[in-house]
């Protein structure tokens, strides 16, 4: 067996596997249980360096942004995910599996890197509304689509009612050895946390999956509206490819209240 059908049933199989690799991460597991295991296909991180004061101004004041050699860093990632679910209840076809594209940059609370996301466009009405309600999300219904044609990936997002529109064609390159602590590779994407801002409320949920494995890779991008304003990329991006990523994701929590 194989296809979509083969990945409903294999899938949970695999992110519930990764809860025999810690060894990697920069603190324990959460001792509550998981609530939601999905699968991420045909990854690619498109990275730019941006002036530190710059994205500071679009980070809410009660997260600390991070920089790596004074600057900041903001990320895209189209992406396929497949095989969402929650714990109690395996992936089912038609609504589990959908192209998304993540806006996003790297903050800390309370010594524990993660992730803060501008916008995140997915191709599911369904899953849009439940991720603002359960997570506190920005995500945003898009007409999204993926198509793999020999090693290509050709990826394209348009936002609903809006102009924000992404495309992209790319492809892997040669496998990296693994990211260590200490090297950009590391900073911008071992993190396995993602926080959400309420007035003034910081909540964080924890998500685990193994080790990044990363390729290089190549692309040709093309977008619109997509950034925060006023950033405007003018050097070519840092590109990573990754193939697939078996996760799971705890319950949102409150970690601050209002200031």
């Amino acid at each position: 067996m194989s296809g979509p059908l083969h990945d409903l049933v294999r899938a949970p199989l695999l992110q519930t596997a990764g809860l025999a690799r810690q060894a990697h991460r920069q603190w324990p597991l959460p001792r509550r249980p998981w609530v939601l295991g999905q699968s991420w296909l045909d990854l690619l991180f498109v990275h730019w360096r941006v002036p530190y004061e710059l994205l500071r101004e679009h980070v809410p004041s009660v997260l600390a942004l991070d920089a790596f050699d004074g600057d900041a860093w903001l990320g895209v990632t189209p992406f396929e995910l497949r095989a969402l679910h929650p714990s109690l209840i395996p992936p089912l076809p038609g609504v589990s599996r959908f192209p998304e594209l993540n806006v996003r940059t790297y903050v800390t609370v309370e010594e524990k890197p993660g992730i803060f996301f501008f916008s995140l466009d997915a191709g599911s009405r369904l899953a849009v509304e439940a991720a603002r309600r359960l997570y506190r999300l920005p995500y945003r219904h898009a007409e999204t689509r993926i198509e793999r044609v020999g090693r290509a990936i050709s990826f394209s997002s348009q936002r609903v009612g809006e102009p924000a529109r992404f495309s992209a064609r790319y492809a892997p390159g040669r496998a990296l050895p693994p990211a260590v602590p200490g090297t950009l590779e590391h900073f911008l994407t071992e993190r396995y946390c993602l926080y959400a801002v309420e007035r003034g409320r910081v909540f964080r949920a924890e998500i685990h999956h193994p080790r990044w494995r990363l390729r290089e890779a190549e692309a040709e991008l093309d977008f619109d509206s997509l950034l925060p304003a006023g950033i405007v990329p003018t050097a070519e991006p840092m590109l990573h490819y990754a193939v697939r990523e078996d996760v799971l994701v705890w319950p949102l929590r409150e970690v601050r209240g209002p200031r």
